[in-house]
């Protein structure tokens, strides 16, 4: 249930990402919205929708990350086959911190060339 509901709240942040920023939601659509497809209170949605407004694209680019990762674990367990560690893939993904998906690609193809 904890996976489903992370979900969902991830999903409500994109419709509200794009529709706050697109103009199509106002700052009261977006609690409305919240508050009618998530189980948070009102200081919550509020807080939340705020957030979102002064962070444009901030749940488009968490998603886009999430399934950028998604995709390179993929990718590195059927290169890696039985040599694949999930354990190590998460420390070499965190060690070097943030940076672009591309620059973040490449260095876990010199991670995987090692492994």
């Amino acid at each position: 249930m904890g996976a489903l509901n992370n979900e969902i709240h991830r999903a409500i942040r994109l419709v509200l990402d794009v529709g706050i920023h697109t103009g199509r939601m106002t700052r009261e659509d977006a609690i409305k919205y919240m508050l009618a497809h998530e189980s948070i209170s009102e200081e919550e949605a509020v807080t939340s929708v705020e957030r979102y407004m002064a962070m444009p694209g901030q749940a488009l680019t968490y998603k886009i990350g999430e399934l950028e990762i998604l995709r390179l674990r993929e990718k590195y367990r059927k290169r890696l086959g039985k040599r694949f560690n999930i354990i190590k893939f998460n420390d070499a993904l965190l060690a070097q911190g943030d940076m672009p998906l591309k620059v973040l690609e490449h260095y876990m193809d010199n991670w995987a060339a090692n492994h």
